[in-house]
């Protein structure tokens, strides 16, 4: 498997070795959390049967956070009927 990411980074001109650790590592963060998907759901998606292990496997980015904490500001804002 690793050779055929290895083949596909050549054609799309990506210079990071590809791996199948990588490649889920990046389903975990960039494709699934970033984008909403909860980290249980993530962590069966994986396969994993911990969810510790998913939470050390994928790191939260720091732009999620963000994300998620302004998410929760908007929430919190029309609950108590302020903008700020």
């Amino acid at each position: 498997m690793n050779d055929y990411l290895k083949e596909i980074a050549v054609v799309c001109g990506i210079d990071k070795v590809l791996t199948s650790h990588v490649a889920r590592h990046t389903f975990a963060t960039t494709i699934t959390l970033q984008n909403g998907v909860p980290i249980e759901s993530v962590s069966k998606m994986l396969g994993h049967t911990n969810i510790r292990t998913t939470q050390i496997y994928a790191k939260i980015l720091d732009l999620k956070v963000s994300e998620d904490m302004q998410a929760l500001k908007g929430r919190l804002a029309k609950k108590t009927g302020t903008d700020h």
